[in-house]
Formats: C-alpha cells, structure tokens, sequence
C-alpha cells in the first residue's frame, strides 16, 4: 500500500476519488486525482472457496462487508481531506442474504456454482447473453434465508458497508438475468423464486450518487460491473483491438466498428462511438492458472520472481497442451460440465514447460474467440493482476501472434470505478473523458521461434477441445 502524497489544499487534492474493486481473491480500492495518477493503493486478500467441484463462494461478510471498509481505509492512510467520490465495482452475478444491518448470513455465491441452476434453467440461451445463474442464486438463497431482509449481490454489500445503503447501478441489474425487464424488477418471477423484490437491492441510474460515504459527504454510487470500469480506462479503443482482462475470470473484447455476432459470443456497444465489441468470459483465467500453478513443485510464485527475469524458458517444441476447463467453460461452449486436462507431457518436461503451457491456454482461448468472431486483430491489451506477469504475457503473445501491450495500472476495476466517481460527484461530463486515464506499460512482441511451435500446439487445442 502507497500512502497518498496529494496536498489536500490543492485541487487534485479537492477531486480526489476512490475505487473499490470485489474481486475473486481480494479487494482492491485505490485513490485517484484528477489526471487519473494513482495516490494511494491498498489490498486486502480474502480466499475463494470450492467445497466442491461446481461450487464457488466467498465469505461474504469477510470479502464483500469487511473488505471494502478495509480497502478504502488504507487506501486513505494519512489523507485528512475527504474524497469527492467512491464507486463499488464487483463481479456478476453474486448472491448472498443480508440481515437488518446488511451483514451477510448466507455463502456469499459466485458466477458459475452450481447453485445457480434451477428447474427452469433449460429455457434460457445462455450464449444470447442470459445469465440465469442469478435466479437460480435468488432460489437457492431464499430457500436457506426465507426471513432474510434482502438478498443482495456483492455490490450492494460493499456499498452498504461503506454508506448504510445496498444500491446496485443500473449495469449491475441488467446482468442479472430475466430478475429484470426493461429496468425494473420481475415481481411475479422474483415472487416464483421465493423471494419479494422488496428484498431487492435498490436500483440507481449509472454514475448518480446513491449515498454518502460514511463520516463524509464524499458521494457514492451504486455499485457497478467490474469489467464495464476495466473497459472505459484500457485503451482499447481501436479497430484490431483486442482487450483482455486477466483476473480470476479471463475476459476477451475484440473491437471492431461493424455489429458482428458470432455463435457463442456476446456483442455489446462500446462505449467509445462507432466502435463494438465481441467476445465474452472464460474459465481459462487466473482461478485455473494459479490452482494449476500450485500443482508445480520447485516453482516461484508470481511475486517472488526476480525482476528481468526471462519470460521465456526451456525448449519451445516441448511444452504439452493443457485444456483449462477447472470448472467448465463460459464463452463460446457455455458448459458447465467440460473439465481440464493434460496431453502431451513426457519424462523429460518439467515445471517449466508445465507452466509454459498452463499460460499457454489462456492464449489458445483468446486466439479462438477472436478467429471464431472473424476479425483480424493488431494487438491485445492486457489488463487485471495478470497483467504484470511477464511469462504470461509472453505466452500469451506467442500463443496469439499478438504483440501484448500491459496497461500501466493493472488495478483497471478500481481505476475505471474511481473515473465513475468522478463523474457522479460532477467533475467529468459523462464517460468520454475516461481513455484519457489509460496508461500503456511494457510491451511484449512474440518470438518467432516459440510463435512457430505455438502453432502447432494451438492445432492440437482446437482438435483436443469441445467442438461446435
């Protein structure tokens, strides 16, 4: 954690706001001046629990109450002057069950847990976009909860535990599957599932303060999707762009001008006019690179890896092919039920060329959403935790043909959420200002000669994975 070094009289020191991001295995809040220059950081780690195979939670009182408030306290550390702003980014969808003071009494439920399935599950296309995960969450969580007094994702969590208000943004309800139509909660569905939409978290427009921080009159808004504030500070604006957020979950965007849909892709608008994005989630992220890591005896962790250390090791033509489905797959295949695998490894690999593969695969799904989607990209740029592992971003360069441009803040949720702070404490007009705070970091060209047997290895991939 950096302490801030902002001069509270000054106007950056007035315009100071805070983002807080809920991620899978830690809460990060940074604090951010006017010109986008991180001032203070802080992490707090929580763990992510698997009871079993096609389960996934947290803490919730731990990762989604205790967490934030911790964040944005250290975040602060010897900043006396208030912020102007606070905004509450987390993952979608999540469930948990709060009581009168909004602590959590139930599992907090993650993407993907098996949880989320429900009897009426079969009527969704979950490759349209759908994500019934979050009514089969509600079901599940009123079941266990009936007496609860809400039933929040973690975004109204967090945000309670920091202002005394569950507030979710408008981003928020619309991944939340058919809970909502046109904006609005679906009573008789909400009703069908156990619950009350009472039980709700309420609903505010985008960037519109919600709340006050509590103790300040810093406002805050409701909370927001992780991957939309990731998105609007990148810098993948242009046409062969090809933005990739390496966190727990690995999420792909190529950019393009054209409307393009493809089977088993999502397309959105961005936000950037003239410009849409087609790809979508996938398990292939660091929740399956750092449990296949922890597999490997005899190497490093991430962090204690010498600095200029090499990104590329061992013999190119020896690296087996690993297939990342932990826990199923999100985009294209939408399975929950595909697992992970290993194929090609012999007595003479070792550690390294194990990892090289695990890192690898994450490439190997990024080069098949962006050929499945048809386009032509120019490079990918590299955001979240990951983002600053310079072996994986080799890999990942290899493995696409991509050079790999890492943005220079990899805390992009929280950095994209302090933007949105900004603008509902009326200091930025709307979200057009937000590319101006991207910052590009190192750059990774790929090798030709890793590149060459990549290819052949990313043949294999295709052959080995799910089909259609």
């Amino acid at each position: 954690m950096s302490r801030s070094t902002v001069d509270p009289s000054s106007p950056a020191g007035r315009s100071l706001t805070i983002g807080v991001d809920v991620g899978t295995t830690s809460v990060k809040a940074l604090l951010v001046d006017a010109r986008g220059e991180v001032r203070g950081r802080a992490r707090v780690a929580h763990p992510v629990l698997a009871p079993e195979p096609d389960m996934l939670e947290h803490d919730a009182a731990r990762a989604w109450r205790r967490g934030p408030r911790r964040a944005v306290s250290l975040a602060r550390d010897g900043l006396e002057d208030p912020v102007a702003g606070v905004t509450v980014a987390a993952m979608v969808p999540s469930m948990t069950a709060v009581d009168t003071r909004g602590v959590p009494r139930t599992p907090g439920l993650l993407y993907g847990d098996v949880r989320g399935r429900w009897a009426d599950a079969e009527e969704f296309d979950a490759s349209g976009g759908s994500m019934p995960d979050a009514e089969g969450f509600l079901s599940w969580t009123a079941r266990q909860a009936p007496a609860a007094m809400g039933y929040w994702p973690a975004q109204a969590v967090a945000t309670h535990a920091l202002s005394g208000n569950g507030v979710i943004d408008s981003a928020v309800m619309s991944c939340l599957g058919r809970l909502q139509v046109g904006g609005k909660w679906d009573e008789e569905l909400v009703r069908r599932l156990g619950a009350d939409v009472a039980q709700l978290p309420r609903v505010e427009d985008m960037c519109r303060p919600a709340a006050t921080l509590t103790g300040t009159d810093a406002v805050i808004t409701g909370g927001t999707v992780d991957a939309f504030c990731d998105q609007i500070v990148s810098g993948a604006t242009e046409v062969g762009d090809v933005l990739v957020l390496f966190g727990a979950t690995l999420i792909v965007w190529a950019v393009t001008d054209t409307w393009v849909e493809a089977p088993g892709l999502l397309t959105l608008p961005h936000t950037v006019p003239d410009r849409v994005m087609i790809g979508g989630p996938s398990n292939a992220g660091a929740l399956f690179v750092d449990w296949a890591r922890q597999l490997l005896r005899g190497l490093a962790p991430h962090h204690k890896r010498a600095a200029g250390a090499a990104p590329r090791r061992g013999d190119p033509t020896r690296v087996p092919v690993w297939l990342p489905y932990l826990r199923g797959e999100r985009t294209p295949f939408f399975d929950p039920d595909l697992r992970a695998s290993l194929h090609g490894i012999d007595i003479a690999q070792g550690p390294e060329e194990l990892e090289r593969g695990i890192y690898e695969s994450s490439g190997f799904v990024i080069r098949s959403i962006v050929e499945r989607a048809g386009l032509s990209p120019r490079r990918v740029v590299a955001t979240g935790g990951g983002s600053s592992v310079a072996p994986w971003m080799a890999a990942v360069a290899d493995a696409t043909g991509l050079p790999v441009d890492s943005v220079g803040v990899p805390e992009g949720d929280a950095l994209g959420a302090a933007y949105l702070a900004r603008v509902a404490a009326g200091l930025e007009e709307g979200l057009e200002g937000a590319q101006r705070w991207a910052r590009r970091g190192p750059r990774i060209e790929p090798d030709p000669q890793w590149a060459k047997a990549c290819d052949e290895r990313y043949r294999r991939f295709a052959e080995l994975g799910p089909q259609g």
